[in-house]
């Protein structure tokens, strides 16, 4: 089986119910709810919640494979990890080592479903453990040292190489992470063992953290959703 987990919570601090917020015209989590429903490789998507208002809202989406877990207010807090909700589900659902998890961020709504398709694909060629969505960066990337002096992470700046010929570095975008349920449970991670990366279009690299993303994301919505 391979399964979707959406986790939102209602205690946003940067934008309150952030995940039901409207972003062109739709909930924010509809968006990431709707791909992972149409994507054909999926078969159960749930949406793990502490909020009476998300459900509710949930509920209306009409999505056939959509399910709601209550998750507890422990992992809901504003300490609480990722990984601590993705466990209180695998554990309380008893499901099977060998089924795939989709860990889908809510706040990355420029996710489609043919993205979930060819990500899912990807990891299934490549033989991989786990495999997490990125987006390719050809930025020069310096690390800022304690003392405020700098190193250069990814190239040497002596011996500038041209943008063509630069690799550049893989930057996770949260949107998406693939693994086994047996590999989760016993690393207690979202990756583990031999990773890869699926490169996904730039423009989908922005999350929604602050006031300022929403706009960019929701004009981005507008052309590319």
């Amino acid at each position: 089986m391979n399964i979707a987990f959406i986790p939102v919570r209602g205690g946003s601090k940067s934008i309150p119910l952030k995940n039901i917020k409207e972003i062109n015209g739709k909930p924010l989590v509809y968006w990431t709810a709707k791909a992972s429903n149409d994507a054909k490789c999926i078969d159960k998507v749930i949406i793990a919640t502490d909020s009476e208002e998300i459900k509710e809202a949930v509920s209306g989406f009409g999505f056939k494979k959509l399910e709601i877990f209550d998750r507890n207010l422990e992992n809901a807090s504003d300490t609480a990890s990722t990984e601590s909700v993705m466990l209180e589900y695998i554990e309380s659902a008893e499901l099977d080592k060998e089924d795939k998890f989709f860990l889908i961020q809510a706040t990355s709504p420029l996710l489609k479903s043919e993205h979930i398709e060819g990500m899912y694909k990807k990891y299934l060629e490549s033989g991989a453990d786990s495999i997490f969505s990125g987006v390719v960066e050809k930025q020069f990337k310096w690390f800022i040292k304690p003392n405020g002096g700098v190193e250069p992470v990814n190239y040497d700046y002596r011996n500038r190489p041209r943008r063509q010929e630069f690799e550049g570095l893989a930057a996770e975008t949260g949107a998406c992470y693939i693994n086994t349920v047996g590999n989760i449970l016993k690393d207690k991670c979202r990756l583990s063992g031999n990773i890869t990366f699926y490169e996904m279009p730039a423009y989908t690299a922005y999350e929604l953290d602050e006031e300022s993303d929403w706009i960019i994301v929701e004009e981005l919505l507008k052309v590319y959703g």
